[in-house]
């Protein structure tokens, strides 16, 4: 992605009793870093859904097809997973737009 990052603090915090153990958060958090970094919101009705791996690469999480249809019945238009990004720079383009 090319975001100069290297001397920049990141700290993650999340709502008491919520545990961050479920990889198909992965995705989130870094488009959470990108947006607060590009000082950009990410486009609304936008939900995220996926694994990053250490090179930037998206990978399958568990019942994707669910999560994808229980998030269009909440009302999420813009759905970015591994299904429509392979990487970070596809899923940066799909929440910036």
């Amino acid at each position: 992605m090319g975001l100069p990052l290297y001397d920049q603090d990141i700290f993650v915090n999340v709502t008491g009793g919520f545990r961050l153990t479920e990889p198909a958060v992965d995705l989130g958090i870094c488009m959470a870093i990108v947006s607060s970094f590009k000082d950009q919101s990410i486009t609304p009705k936008t939900v995220l859904i996926g694994e990053v791996g250490l090179l930037g690469e998206l990978r399958n999480v568990r019942e994707v097809d669910k999560r994808s249809t229980e998030a269009k019945k909440l009302g999420f238009t813009n759905i970015v997973s591994s299904e429509n990004a392979k990487n970070l720079s596809q899923a940066v383009k799909l929440c910036f737009k």
